[in-house]
């Protein structure tokens, strides 16, 4: 199960060195961030995480997803007195009541996409259907998950990534685009104060081009 969800069949070492020979900036930021690792989780889980950071910030994402869990996730144990729960199934998100339990604990709109994506999914797809992404083509996995509500190009190429397998999938936002304009002299969007799907799908193609191999850990 570890090597499984941390990935541990992929030689990072060596992505690292090729990537260093390849790029004199990459080899010389890499060893502060060596042993980064892209997360293989379970897509019901990651998918429905990333939703929760439309314009938020990490420690409160963290926050969101702790209640989600404890709210509505089977309780799995309890250590040195602090239980621990389950991460939701999408029946227990798509439960009619979930959208006003949400909105009190503080999701605001979010609460709102979280119910509606897991009602969709099971109306309209079924259990297995995200599960049933990791085997499609990566572009039709994306354009597929952004049919869901509040799921756009960036919570999208997220769940991709981390989660079903796309090795394709860059996930951009406004950090990783002043990065790419800074380190890497990408041109997308410089003229345009806004990240467009156009910029994040031109970003992407630039890392991917940059890079080539496993771009996705790269982008980590």
């Amino acid at each position: 199960m570890l090597v499984d969800y941390f990935q541990l069949n992929v030689d990072v070492e060596q992505l690292y060195r090729e990537w260093g020979l390849a790029d004199p900036h990459f080899k010389h930021i890499a060893n502060t961030f060596s042993g980064i690792r892209m997360l293989r989780q379970d897509p019901t889980e990651c998918l429905f995480s990333f939703i929760c950071t439309s314009n938020n910030h990490i420690s409160r994402i963290q926050g969101m997803v702790e209640s989600l869990c404890r709210s509505l996730g089977t309780p799995l144990c309890e250590l040195d007195g602090t239980p621990y729960h389950d991460f939701p199934s999408l029946s227990a998100l798509a439960d009619g009541k979930v959208e006003a339990l949400l909105r009190d604990l503080g999701f605001g709109y979010r609460a709102r996409f979280l119910q509606q994506s897991a009602k969709q999914i099971l109306e309209n797809h079924g259990p297995d259907w995200l599960q049933s992404l990791r085997s499609a083509p990566y572009l039709q996995a994306r354009d597929a998950l952004r049919t869901l509500p509040g799921v756009g190009i960036k919570v999208s190429d997220c769940a991709c990534l981390m989660s079903l397998d796309k090795a394709d999938a860059v996930p951009v936002d406004t950090h990783v685009w002043q990065i790419a304009k800074r380190d890497y002299k990408c041109a997308a969007g410089s003229a345009q104060k806004t990240l467009t799907d156009k910029v994040h799908r031109d970003i992407g193609q630039h890392e991917v081009t940059y890079f080539n191999r496993l771009k996705n850990y790269v982008h980590s």
